[in-house]
Formats: structure tokens, C-alpha cells, sequence
């Protein structure tokens, strides 16, 4: 998935001539504590609730009470997982997107991010998840892959957390079984540790109801 395919409708662009006022109160509608800035089309950066509530005159227009905003963006070409190391680099609730000439697109946000990520990940899909902890030169995904296909499943999704200060990496496998009791023994057949596990403990339905809830309390 690319970023083009994440822009969102709901949230629309401030211009230059607005208020600080008008800005903050556009951010507690949508929910969010960024929003871009247009001046005659063109975007020229991302203004912050915090940053305008550091000026005392909030009747004043964004382009008085800033010489310069920061301009983060992605390229709309650009993968979903670019877009996620953006707004976690820069810690942004509203993420412009432009066009290989920066022309403004639209923008993302934290819930939408969210949203396409929870399809990507298989985050609804029922299953069970696996962590096993591994030595970074013993990785190899296509073995891990082998002993879950071996025990009739599959792998939905996966991803690696590694630390700089370990020579060790987190892997989680979301499996497409609720019962991975075999593919656990034959992992630990193999000498893999498996570190953690989720499976029968929780229900699809319960599932459903917290990721349904994390989504309300990030757009809400």
C-alpha cells in the first residue's frame, strides 16, 4: 500500500491567511494536533497545536505568527511503512502528501494510518500470535516458514523488533490457527525460544471489541 492510498477526505488543509484561532479549533474538531498550510495551493509546512498556542495573539493569521513551518511529507508513491517512520520520526498526527513536484495531494492521519494498518497486519484476521526470540545470525524467515507450513498453517503477518544494544531479534508471527500448540512444540524441537504466545484466551469477538476500541479512542 502506498501513501496516496491512505489520504483522508476529513481532514482538510489550512491557508496562510487563517487565525491561529481558526486553527486550533479546526485541530479540536478533527481530532488531531497538526494540520497542513496552503498559501495560493502550495503546501509550506505543518503547523502544531502547541506551537501556535506559544503565541499570545491567536486573532493573528498564520502567516503572522510564522515566518517558517517545518515541512515533513511523503511522496505518494511512497510505502505505508515510510509514511508509519515519518509521523513516529517527527511525532505527527497529520502527515502531508505531495507529488513528485510537491504538489499538495491531501494528507493521512494517526487513525487512518491506523486503520490500513490493522488490514495490512491481519490485525482482524482470527488466529494466534507467536513470539519467538532469536539470535540475529541464526534468523532465517524462511525456516520459521517451513515448520508453520509443516504443521498445516500459515503466516498472515510478521514483524521483527530488534534492539541496537542486543544481538538478539523479537519475531511475531500472526498464525492463522487459534490452537498453535504443535507449531509451538516444533519450534522448541528446533531450539527456537518461543518467548510469548496468544491464542484460545481470547476470543474473536473480544478481539474485534478492543481493536474497535483502540480505533474510537485514536479518532475520538
Amino acid at each position: 500500500m502506498r501513501a496516496i492510498d491512505l489520504i483522508t477526505d476529513e481532514i482538510p488543509p489550512l491557508i496562510h491567511t487563517d487565525t491561529g484561532e481558526k486553527a486550533i479549533n479546526w485541530m479540536d474538531e478533527f481530532k488531531v494536533s497538526h494540520l497542513p498550510v496552503l498559501k495560493n495551493g502550495n503546501f509550506v509546512g505543518v503547523v502544531s497545536e502547541s506551537d501556535i498556542l506559544d503565541h499570545l495573539d491567536l486573532n493573528a493569521t498564520l502567516d503572522g505568527l510564522f515566518v517558517h513551518l517545518p515541512r515533513p511529507y511523503v511522496l505518494a508513491n511512497r510505502h505505508i511503512y515510510d509514511v508509519l517512520a515519518k509521523m513516529s520520526d517527527d511525532k505527527l498526527s497529520v502527515l502531508p502528501i505531495l507529488d513528485e513536484k510537491e504538489n499538495y495531494l491531501g494528507c493521512t492521519s494517526v487513525y487512518q494510518l491506523m486503520t490500513q494498518l490493522a488490514k495490512t497486519g491481519s490485525i482482524k484476521e482470527p488466529g494466534a500470535i507467536i513470539v519467538l526470540e532469536v539470535n540475529s545470525v541464526d534468523y532465517s524467515m524462511a525456516h520459521i516458514g517451513q515448520i508453520v507450513e509443516g504443521n498445516n498453517a500459515r503466516i498472515l503477518s510478521s514483524y521483527i523488533i530488534s534492539d541496537s544494544d542486543s544481538t538478539k531479534l523479537d519475531v511475531t508471527l500472526k498464525i492463522n490457527q487459534l490452537d498453535v500448540s504443535n507449531i509451538i512444540r516444533t519450534f522448541e524441537r528446533y531450539d527456537y525460544l518461543v518467548k510469548d504466545s496468544y491464542q484460545t484466551g481470547i476470543s474473536d469477538y473480544d478481539i474485534q471489541n478492543r481493536f474497535d476500541a483502540l480505533m474510537n479512542f485514536l479518532k475520538f
